[in-house]
């Protein structure tokens, strides 16, 4: 179980329940030409998911110090498990995702997308290393890199069957997944900017910048007020554009994600204790978990 909760196996299980229901809830039913069998899908979940573990081990590496204030009694690193562990197990997940990876690209004849698993890997451990304390730039490095586990499966699963005769089928799809990807951006951004909230003080003795640190605690939460409204605005003005002829998805997002975002606004508007941010930042994860599970309901009202 420890070595279960180094790799953040509910985060992983998520990332594996998104890109299962872009293939088998998105493309499957919609009938768009597809590159990959269940085999070469299973192959780039468990890249995917290899790559991110790897992320989330050499992460905790690098925090022990700053973990130890935040959040003392989820320490693996030192207490559980050894770095020199840790750190052997950073590099055979890496090894493994990108020799998958490399595999992969070569049988759907496009050699060059390894090349995403090495970039994956290296920000990844840039982010842990150096990015993750500058202002905004971690924030928002980890957020495109959520994003990109969606887009990934339509570049190997879409990309390459895309024909002179069926681009606009498949360019249509496609861009609902890049829909998908900015809207897990943009969730993602806002609770790692709630996670600096929480994490202020051990982001203080280790020597940390984050936009919690550069702006306080006030200004920041503030931020995450005007971005949630950003975010309700965003998702109306979507609504209206695109789901406004199908029924179910337009409740669906009235009820299960504008609704929601706009509680999460209201709770951030007066949040200033730990316990309140703690409570924003977990139920992001609720909204975000929701907008994904939209996503099979689509292939019922898609035109």
């Amino acid at each position: 179980m420890n070595y279960l909760n180094l790799i953040r196996y509910q985060n992983l299980l998520f990332i594996a329940l998104v890109q299962v229901f872009i293939k088998y809830g998105l493309f499957f039913p919609i009938t768009v030409e597809t590159t990959l069998n269940t085999f070469h899908f299973t192959l780039l979940v468990i890249a995917t998911l290899c790559i991110a573990a790897a992320g989330n081990i050499i992460n905790d590496i690098y925090d022990v110090e700053i973990d130890k204030i935040n959040t003392p009694s989820k320490v693996l690193i030192g207490k559980k498990i050894s770095e020199r562990t840790a750190n052997r197990l950073f590099i055979i997940l890496n090894v493994i995702g990108v020799a998958i990876g490399f595999y992969l690209s070569n049988s759907i004849g496009k050699s060059g997308f390894a090349a995403l698993f090495i970039v994956f890997s290296a920000l990844l451990y840039l982010y842990a290393s150096y990015l993750k304390g500058m202002v905004l730039i971690g924030n928002l490095l980890i957020s495109f890199l959520v994003a990109m586990s969606l887009i990934i499966v339509a570049l190997f699963d879409l990309l390459p069957a895309i024909t002179e005769q069926n681009q606009t089928a498949q360019s249509a799809v496609f861009k609902i997944v890049l829909h998908y990807s900015l809207f897990a951006f943009l969730i993602n951004l806002i609770r790692e900017i709630v996670k600096d909230l929480q994490d202020i003080n051990g982001d203080k003795n280790g020597g940390m910048n984050t936009l919690a640190i550069a702006l306080g605690r006030k200004r920041t939460i503030m931020i995450v007020f005007f971005m949630g409204v950003f975010m309700v605005l965003g998702v109306v003005l979507y609504m209206y554009q695109y789901l406004y002829n199908h029924q179910v998805l337009l409740l669906y997002f009235l009820f299960a994600i504008v609704a929601p975002l706009m509680y999460f606004c209201i709770k951030a508007w007066s949040a200033k204790t730990l316990k309140e941010y703690t409570f924003l930042s977990n139920f992001l994860k609720i909204i975000m978990f929701l907008g994904i599970c939209s996503i099979p309901l689509f292939s019922f009202t898609i035109s």
